[in-house]
Formats: C-alpha cells, sequence, structure tokens
C-alpha cells in the first residue's frame, strides 16, 4: 500500500512525558500525517479519543493518575466489538508478563523506549494498513448487507404478490369488492394480536389466510354463482373447496403455505362439531378457529351474488348469537374488544393502505424462511 494512502489516517499520541510526544509528533508530520494529537494527560484521554475519532492510539502504560491498562479499559465502551482499531504500546518493560496483560487488554503492537525513529514509523505503517484494509472491509461487506436486504425484500414483495394474485383469482368468483380475501386476512391478523400471539405467528396468519377459499377455484360457476339456496348435491360439490385449497398448498417447504392449508382445510369447522369435517372444539387448529370468525363477518356484511349484506351491528349481533356453538367463545370475545376499539369500521382502509406498502411494519423473514 502507499504511505500516501495513510497519511490522512488519525493518530493519537498519550504519554505523560512531553519530550515523548513533541518528539513523536514532529516526526509523524515530517513523515507526511497531517492529523496527528497529542495528550500528556492520560484523564483526558477517553474525551480527547471520542471527539478526535483516531485510527491509531500511541499509547504509554507508566502514567501516574490514570495507567495505560486503565485507559483501555475505558476506551473498551468507545469501541465496537467488531472494530479493529489498532493500539501500539509504547513502554520500558517489554517483560512477558507486562506483554501480556496489554495484549489481554487490546494492544495490537509495542514500541521500546528509547524509540528508533525507522522502526516506529514501520510500525504504525504496518498497524494503519491493516486499519485501512479492516475498513475497507467492513464498507464491503456493509454494502453487501444492504444487497441482501434489499433482494430479500424484493423476493418477499413478490412472494406476497403471487399470494394476493392467487386469492383475488379465488375472491373473483363470487366477491364482487375484490378485497374480501384481504380483509379476512387483516381481521385473523388481529384477532390473533387481540388474543396474545406471538408476532411472527400473527404475521404468517395475516397473508396465510388470504389463500382460505383458493379452493373456490374447483367449484363450478354454476353452483359458486348460484343466486338461490343450493340443493344437498349442490352443497357436498361446495364444501370441496376446503379440500381443493389444502391440496392446492399442501407439501410446500414453507411455513407460511403449510399455514395455509391448514386453515383452507379447517376455517369452515365449528366450535360445537358440525363443520365440515366434523372436528369440535380445540381440535381445529386457532388459526382455523380465528379464520371462521373473519369469514363469517366478512361475508355478512358485504353483498354475494347469493345474498343481500347486513349492516354491521346486525353482523355483530349474529355472531354473538353464535358465541360456543359456531365459533370459539374465547374468539368471539377478542372479536368483541376490537369493536369496542372501533377496529372493524378500519378494516377496509387499512387494506388500502396495506395495498400501497404491504410489508410496512412486518417482519420479512417470517414469508421467505423455510425450514
Amino acid at each position: 500500500m502507499d504511505p500516501a494512502q495513510l497519511h490522512h489516517r488519525r493518530i493519537l499520541v498519550v504519554d505523560d512525558e512531553a519530550a515523548n510526544v513533541s518528539s513523536l509528533l514532529r516526526l509523524l508530520e515530517r513523515s507526511g500525517y497531517t492529523q496527528v494529537r497529542g495528550v500528556t494527560d492520560s484523564r483526558h484521554v477517553v474525551r480527547e479519543f471520542e471527539s478526535f475519532g483516531p485510527d491509531l492510539l500511541l499509547l504509554d502504560l507508566r502514567m501516574p493518575h490514570v495507567d495505560g491498562f486503565q485507559v483501555l479499559a475505558s476506551l473498551r465502551g468507545s469501541v465496537p466489538k467488531d472494530e479493529y482499531l489498532p493500539v501500539l504500546v509504547l513502554t520500558g518493560d517489554l517483560s512477558p508478563e507486562v506483554r501480556e496483560q496489554a495484549l489481554s487488554a487490546g494492544a495490537r503492537d509495542f514500541l521500546t523506549k528509547p524509540f528508533d525513529l525507522t522502526e516506529v514509523l514501520l510500525r504504525i505503517r504496518n498497524l494503519l494498513e491493516a486499519r485501512v484494509l479492516h475498513l475497507a472491509l467492513r464498507d464491503t461487506n456493509r454494502t453487501l448487507e444492504n444487497r441482501v436486504r434489499e433482494r430479500t425484500r424484493e423476493l418477499a414483495e413478490a412472494q406476497l404478490e403471487i399470494l394476493e394474485r392467487l386469492a383475488l383469482a379465488a375472491d373473483y368468483r363470487d366477491d364482487l369488492t375484490g378485497r374480501h380475501a384481504q380483509r379476512v386476512g387483516l381481521l385473523a391478523s388481529l384477532l390473533m394480536a387481540e388474543l396474545g400471539r406471538p408476532d411472527e405467528e400473527v404475521h404468517l396468519v395475516r397473508w396465510a389466510a388470504t389463500l382460505h377459499d383458493v379452493g373456490k377455484i374447483g367449484v363450478p360457476d354454476s353452483i359458486l354463482m348460484k343466486p338461490g339456496p343450493l340443493d344437498d348435491a349442490e352443497y357436498q360439490v361446495i364444501r370441496t373447496h376446503v379440500d381443493i385449497g389444502e391440496k392446492i398448498l399442501s407439501g410446500s417447504r414453507f411455513p407460511l403455505l403449510n399455514l395455509a392449508s391448514e386453515i383452507a382445510r379447517t376455517h369452515h369447522e365449528r366450535w360445537d362439531g358440525t363443520g365440515y369435517n366434523g372436528l369440535t372444539g380445540r381440535e381445529i387448529p386457532l388459526p382455523g378457529r380465528v379464520v371462521a370468525l373473519a369469514d363469517a363477518y366478512d361475508s355478512l356484511t358485504h353483498v354475494r351474488p347469493y345474498k343481500d349484506a347486513v349492516g354491521p351491528r346486525e353482523a355483530v349481533v349474529r355472531i354473538e348469537q353464535d358465541r360456543g356453538s359456531h365459533f370459539d367463545p374465547e374468539v368471539v370475545d377478542a372479536f368483541l374488544a376490537l369493536r369496542d376499539r372501533g377496529e372493524l369500521e378500519t378494516l377496509d382502509a387499512r387494506v388500502r393502505q396495506e395495498k400501497r406498502n404491504p410489508l410496512d411494519g412486518a417482519p420479512i423473514h417470517f414469508l421467505i424462511n423455510s425450514p
């Protein structure tokens, strides 16, 4: 490395003997170093260190008030653990005990008093070269980390868009608003949070729940869009959408899709066991119980080809009436708590906001990680 590349690096000299400090500063300045400072009172080193930000510290060990070992201990809080800051110890005592203690405290090299000027400059250059290479590697690593974070976010956004479009394909079959899946996902995540579930589980449900009706892709329009009630045979066909959804989503190596498969299979179960597959109470996975309520509330409050919408108040009354029969009582209680805080009234607005920034506030790893 060309020594000229090192001349703008900051060097701090600490020695209680003013003559030593002056001679070192003159030597450094004559050798082209432009940012050098000296301290003779070791009690001021930490303050000077923090204001100057040196790339190299030349430190005497034997000083009054605060010795070099105490200075090194005081500086530990100012230097990050992964930071390479070279310390060149100035000492007339090179006993094995002193060397070991100095190296353990953070020293990188030693200069023996009285100084050999050529040796001083060579050791300073070697340590500064190591410092410069460390800083270059650190900057490269930070650039790479930023690129990885950017690419990871792009991957997560692409995966979310695929999920959203798959959910939208199911929504277009019988949802006139085109946002049923997103509202159900959002309400389900709010319920999970109200029930005290961990943040990562809340985020997983937020997006897995949007695929709860993806199996409707396999149901004929003549049944799905029928304006009147279904007969028994048609009802059996409509029930197959939970099996179709499970098959579409199952077998993935991603936790998100595995959870979506579970929700697709269980969101038409009922607390009293009279649902599609006869699961009862806590046999039904919690995400399935939560999505059952979120799906029912959103279906009640929005027009479908085969029914009119009811108002939010009436929908809440119907949900309450089905507490302990259709719905898990604890999930209903969480739902009523959301109602009391006015969060049900803002679902549409929040879905529109999420459309602009779907990953706002969400950890990315929950989406792209696989076991």
